[in-house]
């Protein structure tokens, strides 16, 4: 459950990846004058209300808060008329064509993902390159393929996307959850396995939630109860676990945990594989959470507490019959696998199974054993540990980069992990447990030529003297004038470790002659506690000044200069680049602030927003809480005559956790600040949430979007034929 509870922010921007093709001219200059003056761009005019806020006896001005309101008809025109303009301004590039064709080439090839085996079946996914979702298939007993769920049938767009898949113990029957528009409230949808077919209603109203199987009987699930007013922006703080119980009608699940002394803005469920057990995670931030057990074998069993505090995370990594291992960061900043009996659970009681290392921790299971997967510096290192806590091997990984996987049932004698970096894509390797030999069970099919390219891990010290981490990858025949389009993305918070993964929208951008660049600035998980914290509340400050210090170095080391530097982020990345910007409108002559929270002083009003305090702090904390998000607040900080990069804020019309007011705000306070020639664009996804789900053909025409505006900005007018 901390695992889902830790990505409410995350952006999946770079999940799915394409290309495109060489810049001609690796000197850019000037823009063309008919699209590089602020008189060329037309914005639409936005009133100005009257609203104002008294925070701590001091006056803030909020005069677009009218655009808060998703369902007035007024924010509705405003939306019409800035993608009117956006698109065309986008509409005069004249490569943007080129771009899209070369994202679809490098996007379209077949995807497979790993297998596994639920019941009498083998599973696995599918996209043959270009379908908009991937598409669930089976087998039998080495038999053929047969095509078993395919998404792409639930809309006509293909804005209707499946996620948390998950089977009954048996496997005979299984739930999945639908979303519509990329939104975070989903649907559930329960089919028996052998058929294929609908065995009930689908739940409504699911919300940050699991599927949590107690052998066949039923399912554990989360949710709010339906706010009053938008669904989109209305705030949900109590969230709810319920068992759902098959063959019968929603309204009689019964609750679990939640509401009431129970209340929590965050609750999920775990049942250990053995069935035998029922762990319940409940939290109010995106960090540290309580958590209880209870004996599913007695049906008097009390609730056992376990942790009462929020001051740590933990969950359930696996039992054997009584004996529970736990992964925390309790007294253990890095984390580590705690053993203790069922029949007292407590912290005094536990042991260190696998200890705390310098090294940040992630753990899985499959096969009997346990997988210690480390982060040295960003980049993994798995280790294969037996049940009495001994080193069996370490696993030999082909390259410096990221593993994931190695995860399975008890009974398993082949587990499968990924493997890729920045110029490595994703190959599929099957490891045996016993003998631990490996081999590719799945290479890619991707056009990319990875060997034209070149990815390296550098240092740089921020401005306190901290040691920050970047990889930074470009074609191997670079010249390190300062001339090359160069994009420095990042995250910086809750607790999110950017490690390197291959993406075809990456791949577009090192085929045009990019440099991409990824700091592991602080606020993120790669040092563990301590980095993450680092970068929370009253020391916010410093993931703006890692990353300022990141694109110094990347000048300084004439990869780029300030004319071919942009700055890009989303979610949290997108208040990075927000904060960036404003802090220092000289750094970078573009900056892509995605589905940013930008408005500091009241993100915490909004859908489950109040979970992020844990990193911000909220405006209502006390008067230097307000104060310090005040001095940073993207949308408080624009400064009316200041000469800003140029700007395409992206956000989408059914994100419903970072909601889009947080960028249509700050874009019409840019449009009326901005003193400069550069255009400040905001790009409105139309059925779209904070970007899962998002299908590939919005993917190409966003990346063609952001690329060509790049590039433009940044004076190059052609690409090659």
């Amino acid at each position: 459950m901390k695992v889902h509870m830790r990505m409410f922010l995350l952006l999946p921007a770079a999940a799915v990846l394409a290309s495109c093709q060489q810049v001609s001219d690796k000197s850019p200059t000037s823009a063309p004058e008919a699209m590089s003056g602020r008189a060329s761009v037309q914005y639409p005019e936005t009133r100005r209300g009257e609203v104002v806020d008294e925070y701590f006896g001091r006056s803030v001005a909020d005069p677009y808060r009218w655009l808060e309101d998703d369902r007035s008809d007024e924010t509705a025109a405003w939306v019409t008329a800035q993608n009117q303009v956006t698109q065309d301004y986008l509409n005069n590039i004249p490569y943007r064509g080129s771009i899209a064709e070369t994202v679809e080439r490098l996007l379209d090839y077949e995807r497979v993902s790993a297998p596994f085996t639920e019941g009498a079946y083998t599973y696995f996914y599918r996209n043959d390159g270009l379908q908009n979702q991937d598409v669930l298939y089976r087998r039998e007993d080495g038999g053929e393929a047969e095509l078993f769920i395919d998404p792409n049938n639930f809309s006509d767009d293909g804005t209707v996307s499946m996620s948390a898949l998950s089977f009954s113990t048996s496997g005979e029957k299984l739930a999945y959850q639908l979303s519509e528009g990329g939104s975070d409230w989903r649907t559930i949808e329960i089919l028996d396995a052998e058929s294929g077919n609908t065995l009930e209603r689908a739940l409504e109203d699911v919300k940050f939630s699991g599927i949590s199987w107690l052998g066949d009987e039923g399912f554990y699930y989360s949710s709010y109860d339906r706010p009053d007013g938008s669904v989109l922006t209305a705030k949900t703080d109590s969230h709810k676990l319920y068992f759902h119980e098959l063959d019968t009608d929603q309204s009689y699940d019964r609750l679990v945990y939640g509401g009431g002394d129970q209340q929590h803005r965050y609750v999920g469920a775990q049942v250990s594989e053995d069935n035998r057990y029922l762990v319940i995670s409940a939290a109010n931030t995106t960090s540290g959470n309580k958590l209880f057990l209870r004996d599913l074998q007695d049906s008097g069993a009390p609730l056992i507490t376990i942790l009462d505090d929020e001051a740590s995370d933990a969950y359930l990594v696996d039992n054997r019959g009584e004996e529970l291992f736990f992964y925390t960061n309790r007294d253990a900043p890095n984390g580590r696998v705690v053993k203790v009996s069922a029949a007292d659970p407590r912290p005094e009681n536990w042991e260190d199974f696998i200890p705390e290392r310098e090294q940040v921790l992630s753990v899985s299971t499959g096969g009997g054993y346990f997988f210690a997967n480390y982060m040295v510096d960003a980049l993994s290192q798995v280790e294969q540990i037996n049940d009495q806590g001994q080193l069996v091997r370490r696993i030999d990984l082909p390259d410096p980069g990221t593993a994931s996987g190695f995860s399975g049932k008890y009974a398993d004698d082949t587990l499968y992990f990924q493997f890729t970096n920045y110029r490595y894509p994703t190959t599929i390797f099957a490891f045996d447990v016993g003998s631990g030999e490996t081999e590719v069970y799945r290479a890619s099919d991707s056009s990319f030529d990875s060997d034209q390219f070149v990815s390296r891990q550098v240092f740089y010290n921020s401005k306190d003297g901290t040691r920050i981490p970047m990889m930074i990858t470009h074609h191997k025949d670079l010249k390190r004038n300062g001339s090359a389009p160069t994009m420095l993305y990042a995250y910086g918070g809750f607790n999110i470790s950017l490690r390197p993964r291959f993406s075809s929208t990456v791949a577009a951008w090192l085929e045009l002659g990019g440099v991409y660049a990824v700091p592991n600035i602080r606020g993120g998980g790669e040092y563990g506690k301590a980095w993450h914290n680092a970068g929370t509340k009253l020391q916010k400050q410093n993931v703006f000044d890692d990353f300022i210090a990141a694109a110094e170095y990347l000048i300084g080391e004439r990869y780029a200069s300030r004319d071919t530097l942009a700055i890009r982020g989303g979610s949290n990345g997108g208040l990075l680049v927000g904060a960036v910007m404003t802090q220092r409108p000289d750094l970078a002559s573009v900056a892509l602030p995605a589905v940013g929270v930008m408005d500091m002083l009241r993100y915490h009003t909004f859908t489950a927003g109040a979970g992020w305090s844990y990193d911000y702090g909220t405006s209502e904390d006390n008067e230097a809480m307000f104060s310090y998000l005040l001095g940073y607040s993207p949308l408080h900080n624009l400064e009316s005559g200041e000469s800003y990069p140029a700007t395409m804020v992206t956000t989408a019309d059914h994100d419903d956790r970072v909601v889009p007011a947080h960028s249509f705000k700050f874009a019409a306070r840019l449009q009326d600040s901005q003193a400069s020639s550069a255009p400040t664009l905001i790009r409105i996804e139309t059925d779209a949430g904070h970007g899962g789900g998002m299908p590939i053909a919005k993917v190409i025409e966003l990346y063609a979007d952001l690329y060509g505006f790049t590039l433009f900005n940044m004076g190059y007018r052609n690409l090659p034929d």
